[in-house]
């Protein structure tokens, strides 16, 4: 009953919001991942009901034990991986799901050794700050890139935005996406395609271990989950100021991973762009009670398994810009306190902004995304610094 009386309007529509930015702007990846092991139309439905129960699952029940928003999502570097992989190597689904099955395994590894927590608490809180920002802030400036297909809206969005969190702050996003959603459905702009209205049903595919599967798929899929999810999805938590059993969540997402994957769950793991979304200010004033917003992901999610083809039609539904509009406008709190926090000491300042711009930047070297190469730097230009201080210090 404590869940109902922390919940709010507000924390409701952050789960939604987060739902319908992560969902729309990667669901098609996923599609393309499954294509490319060959998927059958009832496959891909089943990836959807595994992947939606796994994340919805994962993040409702954590995050009403823990009262705490635990965000889980599914892999998009992840997917992206597994596509390009799939085409080039002509894995069979068998296969495919056998390296699902393997990364799972690595991943509860990481999870019950602990050694993936062990080097994030060596992260400084400015890198991780740093990492945060530059992570959203790619989204922030997809908000107003969007003005040039969409100027009218745009602009609306950022005055019903701005009107809102003078009068009425605690749900400016609130307001925002209503006032978007009428204005484009009275352009006519929705763009509604006939869904049948059916349960998703499940689809058991046999595993089978292949040694140029584990190559090709497992660990790179392993590498870039933990490296290009995980890693900027706990600096999100660190930098919201939650304490979370990070190691037992990460065995949580690899076991579901395990489970889940003969089904199409391909990788399970931290959020970090959505989870901004639920962990903000924008979310709730009340840090305690944003846990909430999770729960509403998770529980949308759940729906989404069991109807995904009704679900996917109805959330591409909206227009691309109006997801990228929102999306900026609900993380400009969560971007504006992650810069404050990476810049506020000086001895840091210079290695935050080296984390933030090659983490904007968006650079993939060794298909390992902009995120583990921003701390990568950051960190190595703060050893330099400190390093060099402390040289001077001790002559």
């Amino acid at each position: 009953m404590q869940f109902f009386k922390d919940l709010s309007l507000s924390t409701f529509v952050a789960g939604f919001v987060a739902v319908l930015v992560g969902f729309t702007s990667s669901v098609a990846i996923v599609f393309q991942a499954a294509q490319a092991f060959g998927a059958t139309p009832a496959q891909i439905s089943s990836w959807l009901w595994a992947l939606g129960l796994g994340m919805g699952l994962c993040s409702l029940g954590p995050s009403l034990l823990l009262r705490q928003p635990v965000m889980v999502a599914w892999s998009t570097p992840g997917a992206a991986v597994l596509a390009t992989a799939g085409l080039v190597g002509g894995f069979s689904m068998g296969e495919a799901i056998g390296a699902f099955m393997l990364s799972a395994a690595l991943m509860i590894l990481a999870g019950i050794t602990g050694w993936f927590e062990r080097v994030m608490n060596r992260i400084p809180m400015e890198i991780a700050a740093a990492l945060l920002a530059g992570v959203l802030a790619r989204f922030g400036l997809q908000a107003f890139s969007a003005a040039q297909t969409a100027l009218p809206l745009v602009l609306l969005m950022l005055m019903a935005y701005l009107l809102s969190r003078r009068l009425a702050a605690r749900y400016a996003v609130v307001i925002t996406l209503v006032v978007a959603v009428v204005f484009v459905a009275l352009q006519g702009q929705m763009v509604w395609s006939a869904v049948p209205l059916e349960l998703a049903m499940p689809v058991f595919t046999a595993p089978r271990f292949s040694v140029a599967a584990a190559v090709s798929l497992a660990i790179p899929l392993f590498v870039v989950t933990m490296a290009s999810q995980n890693l900027p999805g706990v600096a999100v938590i660190r930098a919201s100021g939650y304490d979370m059993p990070v190691s037992r969540l990460i065995t949580l997402t690899g076991l579901a991973t395990l489970v889940l994957a003969p089904f199409g769950a391909f990788a399970l793991n931290f959020g970090a762009i959505t989870a901004a979304m639920c962990m903000g200010p924008e979310a709730h004033e009340d840090r305690s009670r944003r846990y909430t917003a999770t729960v509403s992901f998770g529980i949308f999610y759940v729906v989404i398994g069991l109807f995904g083809a009704v679900i996917t039609g109805l959330l591409t539904a909206f227009p691309r810009e109006l997801v990228a509009a929102i999306a900026g406008l609900a993380l400009l709190g969560s971007i504006g306190n992650g810069l404050a926090s990476a810049l506020r000491d000086e001895p840091y300042r210079e290695a935050a902004l080296i984390t933030f711009l090659v983490t904007l930047s968006g650079v993939v070297i060794a298909g390992v995304g902009a995120a583990f190469w921003g701390v990568v730097c950051g960190s190595i230009a703060l050893f330099v610094q400190q390093y060099r201080r402390s040289r001077a210090g001790g002559g």
